[in-house]
């Protein structure tokens, strides 16, 4: 009998790839295309749905092509998204309606303000888990039905399905299965995390129509048999990216924690079936739900801004041409020269959340030079890091003693051991750096049966670096005094008059 294998689609922020993985987890091919990001006003973000759509059908069977392998090979399908990102098109035709508003999006921050002041706030706040903040799906999908004139009718009727980019993806894989899983709905504001469906009084909170909304189903379940891209495939698993990641990365106990180094940053800590709500500015989040098994939770801290901050030192500035680069510019300076750079583009995420403040450059003299710069970009993203594990610490009563870590930015050395120095533990990465692609494909394997269970997961999890702690403890602790007063600096740059 052929080997069988597991096909993850990881659908990104910049770029969408299909990868295949073998038995063992191990990456036997992949196919990768950005799509265009569009930036129509300051703090807008888009991404064209339809183009993402044929990017999956393109790369679908080239992922295949470069394995070697058949369609009757593929055990199963998983797919791992960005989350929060909003799409609504035509239940009859499948077009988008305009162009999907990216998680980055900020353009909902008066609206978000508004419905802070409302009867029924709270309530929605303290279903969903989650605060009101520009960050979640819910408020993105009530400016899109206020500035579309005749769109709120229209979904009403029926006539205009909702949906993150893994509904958008597997109602175009299946031919018109309208459904999503509970990682990505508990990052709505509409979700009530204790029945995990829609909540009937954050939908009229919102003013969102229950018909326009997909259903809700376990992570790891075959949601349904896909007729486009890879047509008489089970899809065995949606689950929204850094939920992915921590499944890839088998932290599956409470208390094991990983960080996804990407576009932006994101620290997951398990916290098994309970949920836990923080006190320190961290999300309360679904992990994941195996089946009919109880969802496991998680603490989250969201950094937004910290590997497109080296795309923004590369394309803006055009100081580096690629974005390896920054770490060999940064070995050109011993310190940072006292700069330091808070990328609060869209606001600061976990632990402050205030999406008013805007990025800072403080400490420039006329000594800084581009490697000073360099370094106080990768120095951004330890510091942001620092920040959400002290939160974390706090409000699970654990220290954390070991941090997983994955994503592309794990490939800079120099950042990795800034990371283990500022947070004074040992940062560990594994053999398997593709670990979000991973945990999709290992979620989709578990619900066909290729792999039987969890335990067989774990197996596959090797080390393949590990930076120690080798700052002194009086530096570390005036570098992070240093940091947090340039991060009050970003404190209320927007006025609600602007």
């Amino acid at each position: 009998m052929a080997e069988r294998f597991v096909v993850a689609i990881d659908q990104g922020t910049t770029s969408t790839r299909c990868i295949v993985f073998d038995r063992r987890g191990q990456l036997v091919s992949l196919a990768q295309q950005e799509h265009k990001q569009f930036f129509p006003k300051p703090g807008w973000v888009e991404h064209d749905a339809a183009e993402i759509w044929r990017n999956v059908e393109r790369l679908a069977p080239l992922a295949l092509s470069r394995a070697g392998i058949t369609l009757d090979q593929v055990a199963a399908v998983g797919i791992a998204n960005q989350r929060e990102t909003t799409v609504l098109w035509d239940r009859r035709t499948g077009a988008p309606i305009g162009r999907a508003l990216v998680w980055q999006d900020t353009r909902t921050d008066s609206l978000v303000n508004r419905l802070l002041t409302e009867p029924g706030a709270e309530q929605v706040q303290r279903q969903s888990a989650l605060p009101l903040a520009t960050y979640f799906s819910g408020p993105r999908l009530r400016w899109m039905l206020d500035h579309t004139p005749g769109l709120q009718k229209r979904a009403e009727r029926g006539e205009i399905l909702f949906g993150t980019m893994e509904t958008w993806l597997i109602w175009n894989l299946t031919g018109g299965l309208h459904v999503t899983d509970v990682t990505n709905a508990s990052r709505t504001n509409l979700l009530d995390v204790h029945t995990l469906d829609w909540s009937p009084e954050a939908l009229h909170f919102f003013g969102i129509p229950r018909e326009m909304l997909p259903e809700v189903r376990p992570s790891v379940a075959v949601f349904g048999t896909a007729t486009a891209a890879f047509p008489g495939v089970r899809i065995g698993a949606a689950l929204g990216d850094q939920q992915a990641a921590l499944f890839g990365q088998t932290c599956f106990t409470p208390g094991e924690a990983k960080c996804t180094y990407g576009t932006g940053s994101f620290l997951l800590l398990n916290t098994g079936t309970e949920l836990v709500r923080s006190d320190n500015g961290l999300l309360s989040t679904v992990a994941y739900q195996i089946g009919g098994e109880p969802a496991h939770f998680a603490l989250e801290g969201s950094i937004a801004i910290t590997g497109s901050l080296v795309q923004w030192f590369r394309d803006q500035l055009e100081l580096i041409a690629t974005a390896p680069e920054i770490e060999t510019l940064a070995r050109t300076v011993a310190d940072n020269g006292g700069c330091y750079i808070v990328p609060a583009f869209s606001g600061l995420y976990a632990p402050h959340w205030r999406s008013e403040a805007r990025g800072v450059i403080v400490g420039l003299t006329s000594y800084i030079t581009k490697g000073h710069l360099a370094r106080a970009v990768l120095e951004a993203t330890a510091w942001q890091t620092r920040e959400v594990v002290d939160a974390m610490n706090a409000d699970s009563g654990l220290t954390l003693k070991t941090l997983k870590v994955d994503g592309g930015m794990t490939a800079d050395n120099l950042l990795m051991q800034y990371i283990a120095d500022v947070l004074d533990v040992p940062v560990v990465r594994p053999l398997a750096s593709e670990t979000v692609s991973l945990g999709a494909a290992y979620a989709a394997g578990l619900a066909v049966g290729h792999w039987p269970d969890l335990e067989d997961l774990r197996r596959n999890w090797h080390r393949a670096g590990q930076w120690v702690p080798a700052m002194d403890p009086r530096r570390r602790d005036t570098e992070y005094a240093n940091w947090r007063r340039a991060v009050e600096r970003t404190f209320d740059w927007i006025q609600p008059d602007c």
